[in-house]
């Protein structure tokens, strides 16, 4: 594993653990720099800005099977992104990831 994965992957998982901790290692990688806890700040970023606009909208659904299959969709992307950054991988997250990367590019 590269230097800069082992120094960034503390900051890496850390950020997938809700939007406060993706804020807070945000703040702490501002000054180091890390490309791969940037990486994955802007992967657990977005996927906690797009869980509370979609979830916003969900509850006008007013079907349990809608939430749960929208909770079950969103936990598969966020253990995908938590086990990569815990792995030491650059792996986005399917369907938005790249998007995340593109969208959030000066984050981290």
């Amino acid at each position: 594993m590269s230097d800069t994965i082992t120094e960034g992957k503390k900051l890496a998982v850390c950020s997938y653990l809700t939007i406060l901790g993706a804020l807070i290692t945000m703040s702490i990688n501002s000054e180091k720099k890390n490309t791969f806890a940037s990486f994955h700040i802007r992967q657990a970023f977005g996927l906690c800005l797009t869980f509370f606009v979609l979830g916003f909208a969900i509850t006008a659904f007013d079907n349990i099977g809608v939430t749960y299959g929208f909770w079950i969709f969103f936990f598969v992307l966020w253990l995908f992104g938590f086990l990569g950054a815990l792995n030491g991988k650059y792996r986005s997250i399917p369907i938005l990831g790249n998007l995340f990367q593109k969208t959030f590019k000066n984050i981290g």
